[in-house]
């Protein structure tokens, strides 16, 4: 009698593509749910504070994702390495780069708050923002980064057991979380119940409380043998060869997410010219943005799971039907969603001010950025591909082309040489996402990803 074997020991190269893919990537999209939906819910209530806090907040959102980005490179890099080891059956190898990553993310954050508390005001110096907006973006700023190598060994432990193929106990940790994350919030932010009013500054600690208590939790579900990785304490050791091969893989996609939040911070330095309003405008339109895309990065990460570990046990052919497949599930979602983000994007932007001006501007922006959001479809799913395989060198050039010969130089010709102002710079943006489009396809259909060694 053959015994049952548990969701999270499965083996993920075996049986229908697309069984695997949705019950791999289901969990995946409610924890990016509830992370987005949690940064919503900040921004309505940072929205109580006016339109300078929600420029500030998103300012400082900038400039935290040009950090997120590095930290993005060696997470691509550890995301690899282990799904290879597990599609080729090396348990004990997957769990030693865990743990060895682990240390990794931890130092590396380290490196990156101080990194961020030195350049912060300097980045935002070049802005010419108003004073309030800049206040309020550095002290959001400071807050987030004194948590940052909590955040970095968190996130390097949820994404080590989802390419494991261990999907569910991530998303129920991101769970509670976000539960003590939106129910902090209101009180820190608004100083309710006792609680003191830090306002923007309450947006972030609540932020970071929350990834503290999630890190203590996932530390100890992943080093008490919970989960299908088994680290040990004794495997938190810096290994040169291991270091190597994440930095490897994980150079490129740094290059890559790096540039991309370099670009909006320009797109942001472009649209600063045309006041407080467009800018906050943009920051909430990058927030709905992030809520209309989650079902795609969450099936972009299940598809990459699938794609390394197929890789890994030498089966090509199911990598490259797991991509395809995922990318045609998504399209089908996109499209309504498109469709209804377009239609109702006065009651959108209604859920985040009721400002007239701001309202106006925002559904425009909304209205313009919905093709966009349909085309980033192919983007979402396949540079996660590419990036579970440990080709990184071709996201990092169709990034490239995307930001410098495609969107900044349409953003700085549309709004001067065009009567479309403003507007100008969204459109850029769409003309960006389908050049990235039309790359991606061409290049992932030659194959040659698919002979990466890691």
């Amino acid at each position: 009698m053959s015994q049952k074997v548990s969701r999270s020991e499965r083996d993920w190269t075996q049986g229908p593509i697309v069984g695997n893919l949705l019950q791999l990537s289901w969990p995946m999209v409610v924890m990016e749910a509830l992370f987005v939906i949690s940064q919503l819910i900040d921004m309505i209530w940072v929205g109580k504070l006016g339109s300078t806090a929600i420029a500030g907040v998103g300012i400082a959102n900038i400039v935290v994702m040009m950090i997120m980005a590095m930290d993005l490179g060696v997470i691509t890099g550890v995301r690899a390495i282990i799904a290879r080891h597990v599609g080729a059956g090396d348990m004990p190898g997957a769990s030693r780069i865990a743990a060895q990553s682990i240390l990794i993310g931890f130092t590396w954050g380290l490196l990156m708050m101080l990194l961020g508390l030195v350049i912060a005001r300097p980045i935002m110096e070049l802005m010419d923002l108003e004073a309030a907006v800049m206040s309020d973006a550095l002290r959001y700023m400071h807050i987030v980064l004194y948590g940052w190598p909590v955040v970095d060994g968190l996130l390097i432990c949820l994404y080590s057991m989802q390419s494991s193929g261990d999907t569910i106990r991530p998303m129920i940790i991101e769970g509670i979380m976000r539960i003590i994350h939106v129910s902090l919030c209101p009180l820190l932010v608004l100083g309710i119940w006792g609680f003191p009013r830090l306002e923007v500054g309450g947006a972030a600690l609540s932020n970071v409380i929350s990834q503290i208590i999630g890190f203590i939790i996932v530390s100890f579900v992943l080093f008490s043998g919970r989960t299908r990785l088994r680290p040990k304490i004794s495997d938190l050791r810096f290994q040169w060869r291991t270091i190597v091969r994440v930095f490897r893989i994980g150079i490129p996609a740094l290059v890559m997410h790096l540039q991309r939040s370099i670009g909006n911070f320009l797109l942001t330095f472009l649209i600063a010219p045309f006041g407080t309003v467009p800018v906050a405008a943009h920051s909430l339109t990058s927030r709905v943005e992030m809520f209309v895309l989650m079902p795609g990065m969450a099936m972009g990460s299940g598809a990459g799971v699938l794609v390394g570990q197929n890789l890994g046990a030498h089966r090509p052919e199911r990598s490259e039907k797991s991509a395809w497949m995922a990318i045609l599930i998504l399209q089908l979602f996109l499209v309504l969603a498109c469709g209804a983000v377009a239609f109702w994007a006065e009651t959108v932007m209604k859920l985040f001010t009721d400002e007239p001006e701001l309202l106006q501007v925002g559904a425009t922006f909304i209205r313009i950025a919905s093709p966009g959001f349909f085309l980033m479809g192919f983007t979402a799913i396949l540079q996660n591909c590419l990036a579970s395989a440990g080709d990184t060198v071709p996201n990092m050039i169709i990034s490239l082309i995307m930001l410098w010969i495609v969107q900044l130089p349409l953003a700085w010709f549309l709004p001067g040489w065009t009567n479309l102002g403003v507007l100008g710079i969204r459109w850029a943006i769409v003309a960006a996402n389908a050049a990235g489009s039309i790359l991606y396809v061409i290049y992932f259909r030659r194959g040659r990803w698919k002979l990466k060694k890691v």
